[in-house]
């Protein structure tokens, strides 16, 4: 097991700042922050965590820093459906609900599909049934030929813009599992991936196929800010938006069927 030094050290090589930065952003000496590093001083559980936050670790590695530094995890991982979580709960309910008839789902850390709204059902019926077999993973089944990659006109973007928000998620959190379906459904990039020049990744361009329409969408994502617990921490909503005046129709019909 890796000590509490060589675990901030790695965070720190992580994001790019040098013992110096993370001593004037934490407003502790650097000489402090060589000797928890080194081993040479033990810190305190506060210091772990005040260490953590300026370095933007996730809750989950919190813990795991604080168990390396001898002291209990701080911070919960309940399922969304607890007592505990009821009020952040209903608070997902309801952007899913207020956002139909436009699609919507949660995703945990590994793009498994927590919840949907009810816009999402018709993109289901649309895939082979093995694919919605729990946990329904979003990048599988977005990227594989039974999917809705075969409804879609323009994979080359979509696959561009998955690789470097993947490869983003990765940097700032590593996760073998996630590392794992990257590799499966997304390396090695391909000629035909490298080739696809995006002006902005800032939102995922996507063409489908259903019903006989071409229906144009773009993504954002929402995600609680300053979570105390895990699952929350990891959680992340995606809402999808018509990109044209003929996706915005095919949906408003749908709602008045």
């Amino acid at each position: 097991m890796y000590s509490v030094g060589n675990l901030l050290r790695q965070w720190r090589h992580r994001r790019g700042l040098s013992q110096f930065d993370l001593a004037i952003a934490a407003d502790v000496s650097a000489r402090h922050v060589s000797l928890v590093e080194t081993g040479k001083s033990k810190p305190s559980a506060e210091m772990v965590l005040r260490l953590a936050h300026h370095l933007d670790v996730p809750l989950r590695d919190r813990n795991l820093l604080l168990l390396a530094a001898g002291f209990a995890p701080k911070y919960a991982e309940q399922p969304l459906h607890a007592d505990a979580l009821a009020a952040a709960r209903k608070a997902v309910e309801r952007v899913l609900q207020s956002h139909e008839p436009y699609p919507a789902l949660v995703l945990d850390r590994r793009w498994n599909i927590v919840r949907a709204n009810r816009a999402v059902d018709a993109f289901f019926a649309a895939v082979d049934p093995d694919l919605l077999r729990p946990p329904i993973n979003m990048l599988r089944l977005g990227l594989d030929p039974r999917g809705l990659a075969r409804m879609a006109g323009n994979m080359s973007q979509v696959r561009s813009v998955l690789r470097n928000r993947i490869t983003r998620q990765l940097a700032a959190a590593p996760d073998s599992e996630l590392t794992a379906l990257y590799e499966e459904l997304l390396g090695p990039e391909t000629a035909e991936d490298s080739g696809e020049i995006l002006e902005s990744d800032v939102v995922i361009p996507m063409a489908v196929r259903l019903d006989g329409r071409e229906l144009r969408l773009f993504s954002t994502v929402t995600t609680f800010g300053t979570p105390l617990d895990i699952t929350l921490d990891e959680l992340t909503i995606e809402s999808y938006y018509p990109a044209d005046d003929e996706t915005a129709a095919y949906f408003n019909e749908s709602r008045s069927d």
